[in-house]
């Protein structure tokens, strides 16, 4: 259903608010250089920080300019089921192609828990779901037999995963636990390259958000098994991936984008702030290496 490189999009802000222009901006140029797919407020797009207006407006918004040249799959994630299932609803209705789904996080929800919280979604919105799997965020950990158990149940449903987990062994698992049609993308740049080579058909990327085309040309490299390719763009790439997370994600990303372009600010929400001089440092020399400055 999905693949490829997929940007997890930054929420442009200016003076405060929501930066629609640049955002718009955003989306075109992500499609130009070949992202497969877009995905608005997700941990990126510092979801965390919107009100829901703000979060189902940034949906709208990415919707209305991908005018279905690619799939969107809206961020929808919640520690309250039923507010994750207002996201999922409003998303459906204005277009969405899917509904990103974190483990609720704070509530730290046992495995039943997680299955509930689940099934309830897939029972109550007909938009496919998903899995957001990010434990060094949530706590909670959506262990390999949850993910089986759930795809097995709602298989209309419970579509993918983006794993961020880590342990590179659960593309297997959940390769053999379900099948080779579930959906699974990387949740971490730098390990994409062996994550497909285990199954994974792309990534939810952070480094796509200021490498684009090089992320695509990467992703396509693995798709067509040119895995020699694949490894000479991955090194090109590797240090970015590395300096996206010198400081508190978004705010490295933000300064790497406002240095390939000029219509976009380092603006973050609150308890974020700008990424400190080592972190603009680590960026600085990974764009220079990458080739994109």
């Amino acid at each position: 259903m999905f693949s490829g490189s997929i940007p997890a999009l930054v929420t442009p802000f200016r003076d405060g608010s929501f930066d629609e222009k640049a955002f718009r901006r955003l989306v075109d140029w992500q499609i130009d250089n070949g992202s497969k797919a877009l995905v608005p407020c997700g941990t990126t797009g510092e979801a965390s920080t919107l009100s829901n207006a703000e979060h189902h407006r940034v949906i709208e918004v990415c919707v209305e300019q991908a005018a279905g040249r690619v799939p969107v799959i809206a961020g929808c994630g919640s520690n309250d089921t039923m507010n994750a299932l207002l996201h999922m609803n409003f998303s459906r209705k204005c277009g969405a192609a899917a509904a990103l789904c974190v483990a609720p996080y704070y509530n730290r929800p046992s495995q039943a828990g997680l299955i509930a919280h689940f099934s309830y979604l897939a029972e109550h919105c007909d938009l496919p779901i998903i899995l957001y799997n990010v434990p060094g965020r949530t706590v909670t950990d959506i262990e390999p037999e949850t993910v089986c158990a759930l795809a097995k149940r709602y298989p209309d449903a419970i579509v993918g995963i983006k794993d961020a987990s880590g342990d590179l062994s659960r593309v297997v698992d959940h390769r053999m636990g379900i099948g080779k049609d579930f959906c699974q993308l990387s949740g971490d740049d730098e390990l994409s390259l062996p994550a497909n080579a285990a199954g994974a058909v792309g990534c939810i990327s952070v480094t796509a958000n200021v490498a684009p085309a090089l992320c695509a040309q990467f992703q396509q490299a693995c798709a067509d098994n040119d895995f020699a390719k694949a490894r000479e763009i991955n090194d090109r790439l590797y240090p970015l991936h590395y300096a996206m997370f010198e400081d508190a994600s978004p705010a490295p990303l933000k300064y790497a984008l406002t240095r390939v372009h000029d219509w976009l600010t380092e603006d973050l929400r609150l308890p974020l702030v700008r990424c400190n001089e080592a972190a603009r440092k680590a960026v600085d020399e990974a764009l220079v290496h990458a080739g994109l400055v």
